[in-house]
């Protein structure tokens, strides 16, 4: 096995353009697992530890860029405030051993179905930033999970950053597993609210061959808190919208039957989690403290 380990961002570039089978290393909390058990054996590991920017957060008013080795100890102690529900995510992956090296950008390089950071990314409207000697594509994280354990780098490209909007309205994250700590999930889901733009985003995580959406449940959320007026004013919904949300949330999955729980249940968990994170969020509404999407700001939690 060849180890490689640049110095910075523009030799893992080269290296990776040289070596497009070289697979990227930075926590190692998904890679080494698999090593030590002989489950996968690459010729080349591109040890990405040592670049600094990719360890580097920076804010603005319209996003967060999170360089890919981020670990999610840093989002859940430095950035619940803008970015909510990933640090709920955040706060459940494993142990916090593996929380001070593990890092969004790995998740998403191994895009696995039951990856804990997916959903909330799904809610807040990420993107992806993927690079190359080629140049730079800034790809919408829904197009990003391309099947089980597949994403859509092209060979030569690496994942520099991943940005993500401010929350400018209530974000949730509930996750069913096996015990409570340290635990792969049966199934996850988010929810997060955009006042500023009217809409409504969703994110399933271990129910379906991809991470997805819920795009039919969104629409007829967004649709009943506009017509009703429900955006300016906070009142209570009616609890069969609730109802009907979490429906169309299960009919968006397409489970399977493995050691962790059967597709019956997963239907069945994708829509409890439903309903209980909108009227989480729901309850944290304030129509005072909403803004634009665009603007950013403090979230509603």
């Amino acid at each position: 096995m060849e180890f490689l380990r640049p110095a910075g961002w523009e030799e893992a570039l080269a290296a990776k353009a040289e070596h497009p089978d070289a697979v990227p290393l930075a926590g190692g909390t998904d890679i080494m697992v698999e090593l030590n058990f002989g489950r996968r054996r690459p010729r080349t590991l591109l040890d990405l530890s040592a670049i600094s920017e990719l360890h580097a957060v920076e804010r603005t008013p319209s996003a967060v860029r999170l360089g890919a080795a981020v670990p999610y100890t840093r989002i859940v102690e430095d950035l619940a405030d803008v970015l909510p529900g990933l640090a709920m995510a955040s706060r459940t992956v494993g142990s916090p051993q593996i929380r001070n090296r593990g890092s969004v950008g790995g998740n998403l390089g191994s895009a696995s179905p039951a990856g804990d950071a997916h959903p909330a990314l799904l809610a807040a409207g990420a993107t992806v930033e993927a690079e190359s000697v080629r140049g730079t594509r800034h790809i919408p994280v829904e197009e990003f999970y391309t099947g089980v354990k597949r994403n859509a780098l092209a060979e030569d490209e690496l994942i520099r950053a991943v940005r993500v909007r401010p929350a400018a309205g209530p974000q949730q994250f509930s996750k069913v597993g096996t015990r409570n700590a340290m635990t792969i999930a049966v199934c996850a889901f988010a929810l997060a609210l955009h006042p500023g733009s009217r809409t409504v985003r969703s994110g399933i995580g271990s129910a379906a061959p991809t991470p997805v959406r819920a795009p039919e449940a969104e629409e007829f959320l967004g649709r009943v808190l506009d017509e009703g007026g429900y955006w300016e004013s906070g009142e209570p919904v009616p609890p069969l919208v609730a109802e009907e949300f979490a429906s169309l949330c299960a009919a968006a999955c397409d489970p399977i039957d493995d050691v962790r729980g059967s597709a019956a249940y997963r239907r069945h968990a994708v829509r409890v989690m439903a309903q209980r994170t909108w009227e989480w969020a729901w309850a944290g509404y304030r129509p005072g403290a909403a803004r634009n999407d665009d603007e950013g700001g403090a979230a509603c939690v």
